[in-house]
């Protein structure tokens, strides 16, 4: 073979064969694709689970178009490997794993519970509350998977004054060690207002204020996280992930949908792969303290892949019946499945 021949056969063999190295390489992008039909989804019987609260049981609640729970989410140039409970079991046989965060945590918790349980439906397990932990146990295995409910990660403290909500105050962090494996979350309180606002003061630093930019507030939060993962965490013992930001799906013009005020009635994701209406800016924020940090931390990117999915909320097949809308959470089975599965993937 001449010189250009054995050229031209090296650069035509290298393209054939880069879909296979893309395909196989450990670097793929898990949070990039689009949402396919799999008519193998769901990965449970949301009706035979019994752990799905009643606000997530959309299908208990009378939802009857189910065409969202056959959804899989399909990377580009890659596939996600479907959680296998009893390999998971085996992974942590003897661990801890905590959720920390607010309802969104607790979508995922239960999620998780759901998935392994399906995987292991003879397994042993019990059920108990700590204060704010709910910890659910797989004695079999001795296997903690648990939910500390902490809306902002930095705390809440009743004072003379009131109720203060203290940007630089870590002190929940004392459940949090000594724990094998740390999924974080925090925003979806962070713009809360009114009746439902949990606080009646900020102290920032030594200034206590009666409001402040609530943007600002939760970078400052995320910064005193940060310093105490930093600080109080081992990498080599202790695997800490950030749930990213779970969006919700009140304005249609958003998704190009003027006419839809909110996400009832909605059957199908948003199609292709990019969200009209951006992201949150809380993102870039949370990316932004993330990048300062020594610990490790891995980002479960989840904010677009759940911005396509306008179709994935309880709408009004959750708490409230026919005079409430929650496109906030997700119906389980649903779109956290989706988050756990990913979440599997990065362990592996």
């Amino acid at each position: 073979m001449g010189l250009w021949a054995y050229f031209i056969f090296t650069i035509i063999s290298h393209f054939l064969v880069l879909p296979y190295t893309i395909k196989a390489t450990s670097s793929c992008d898990f949070f990039t694709g689009t949402w396919v039909i799999d008519s193998s989804y769901p990965l449970y019987n949301s009706s035979i689970c019994p752990f799905i609260e009643r606000e997530f049981s959309c299908e208990k609640n009378g939802r009857s178009d189910l065409l969202y729970t056959k959804y899989k989410w399909q990377p580009f140039g890659c596939d996600l490997q479907r959680l296998d409970g009893v390999d998971f079991l085996e992974r942590f046989r003897g661990k801890s794993i905590m959720y920390v965060g607010d309802s969104l945590s607790r979508n995922q918790w239960q999620s998780l519970t759901c998935m392994i349980h399906s995987s292991v439906p003879n397994a042993q397990y019990t059920i108990a509350r700590e204060g704010d932990v709910s910890i659910f146990t797989f004695t079999d295995y001795e296997v903690k998977v648990m939910l500390d409910r902490n809306v902002y990660l930095v705390d809440v403290v009743r004072e003379n004054i009131g109720r203060v909500l203290k940007l630089n105050s870590i002190e929940g962090s004392k459940l949090w060690k000594g724990i094998d494996m740390l999924i974080f979350n925090t925003w979806h309180w962070w713009n809360r207002r009114g009746p439902t606002q949990p606080w009646d003061y900020i102290q920032d630093g030594n200034e206590i204020k009666k409001d402040m930019d609530r943007m600002l507030a939760f970078k400052e939060a995320l910064t005193t996280w940060a310093a105490w993962v930093d600080s109080n965490i081992d990498p080599t013992r202790t695997l800490v992930f950030f749930q990213g930001i779970s969006p919700s799906h009140y304005n249609g013009t958003l998704w190009n949908e003027p006419s839809a005020r909110s996400c009832v009635r909605e059957e199908e994701p948003v199609s292709g792969y990019t969200y009209p209406g951006g992201l949150p800016p809380a993102v870039d924020v949370l990316k932004g303290v993330l990048r300062t940090m020594k610990m490790p931390v891995k980002l479960l990117d989840i904010t677009l892949l759940s911005l396509l999915r306008k179709d994935g909320h309880p709408s009004i097949y959750g708490l409230g019946g026919s005079t409430g809308m929650d496109c906030s959470h997700w119906c389980l089975a649903g779109v956290p499945d989706t988050w756990n599965e990913i979440l599997y993937n990065l362990i592996l």
